[in-house]
């Protein structure tokens, strides 16, 4: 069945003349992806590092180097990226990237014909401590308007708006903030908060970022961790005015069963997930992604073909991202590089029918 609800809706202005943004067009072209049948392969951090090597001249390199280009000969028509600093007006994220190189980055691959999509792992602002810092139940009570820390989060929420605003209008940009918020790994998690605070913090950073600064190339995804049923999944849903696009975040984790039960765990998992969530997308009227996922290491030479694919294949999903290729540690990787034992098999799942990256 085709999706079409909400797919050509355009912004207005003042005048009441519609005005169509860049986050209208993204918006079709994702429901063109969905109806076509097609799934989008996006990587995070693709442009500015890579397994053993990264960006050092920003300014001056043209940022062409991509493990992924390497193995494919494409880049990913996703490309993540993390805003985790730019609360406290640091220079580089908490992966070290420079915003500027970000910024660039983000830009340069939208003129490519890519999309970007941001995720924030802000730091604690009642402890000081890191976004997986959960010492504290009171964090998101602090930040809310009334509380100790409201005025100090104010200005973290200006600061990631004005770096997203210096990105352009033109850049469509997949936010995704709040995410794994079932999980109580972060200080905005389930045990950390309750379900009406949470509700709470994403519509007033939906609000602040919409209404008060008036970004309208933002398209929002809500993404929990996976292992949840439908109850769990909308428990904390923040209603479908502030929502955009339907995420889950879920990870192949090899257990003491070994690697071969763990993929067929992974698979199972996945396709549970998706299949809850097609029911949610249709009810919600919203487009669905697999917004992180992946196997640290890719023990597993034939992930590609024989766990992520099949799981993913029978579902609408608009895009599957997996997470980073730290250049600094050698053996946290979650996409190819050149040299890399299981790269044949990532060429393969590149040449799939169905799965596409950015054609230039």
């Amino acid at each position: 069945m085709l999706l079409t609800a909400l797919a050509l809706a355009c912004s207005s202005c003042g005048s009441g003349e519609p005005v169509e943004t860049s986050k209208d067009r993204l918006t079709q072209r994702l429901y063109a992806w969905v109806n076509n049948g097609r799934i989008a392969y996006g990587h995070q951090d693709d442009l500015v590092y890579g397994h053993a090597w990264k960006v050092e001249d920003w300014e001056a390199d043209p940022l062409d180097r991509s493990d992924i280009k390497d193995v494919a000969g494409r880049y990913p028509m996703l490309m993540g990226f993390d805003l985790g600093g730019i609360e406290l007006a640091d220079s580089c994220n908490l992966d070290g990237v420079p915003f500027g190189l970000m910024r660039k980055a983000a830009q340069l691959h939208a003129q490519r014909g890519g999309v970007v999509t941001f995720s924030w792992h802000p730091r604690n602002p009642l402890t000081g401590g890191d976004a997986w810092d959960i010492s504290s139940d009171q964090v998101v009570k602090s930040i809310l308007p009334g509380g100790e820390k409201a005025a100090e989060f104010n200005l973290w929420l200006r600061r990631a708006a004005d770096f997203i605003d210096s990105i352009g209008p033109d850049v469509p940009i997949i936010f995704r903030p709040w995410h794994e918020n079932l999980g109580s790994w972060f200080w905005w998690g389930g045990r950390l908060c309750s379900a009406q605070e949470y509700q709470e913090l994403y519509r007033h950073t939906w609000l602040y970022f919409n209404k008060e600064r008036g970004l309208t190339n933002l398209y929002w995804c809500y993404s929990p961790n996976g292992n949840c049923g439908p109850e769990a999944y909308m428990s904390r849903y923040p209603g479908d005015e502030f929502v955009d696009i339907l995420g889950v975040d879920t990870y192949e984790y090899v257990g003491p069963d070994g690697l071969e039960e763990a993929g067929v765990r992974y698979s199972q998992e996945i396709r549970e997930q998706l299949t809850y969530l097609t029911a949610l997308s249709h009810e919600h009227q919203k487009l669905m992604c697999l917004s992180e996922t992946g196997l640290e290491g890719i023990p597993d030479f034939h992930w590609w073909t024989e766990r992520l694919y099949p799981a993913i294949k029978d579902f609408s999903i608009a895009y599957v991202l997996t997470w980073r290729n730290a250049w600094d540690k050698p053996g946290h990787f979650y996409g190819p590089w050149k040299g890399f034992e299981g790269a044949s098999d990532f060429k393969a799942f590149s040449e799939l029918e169905d799965i596409f990256f950015l054609d230039e």
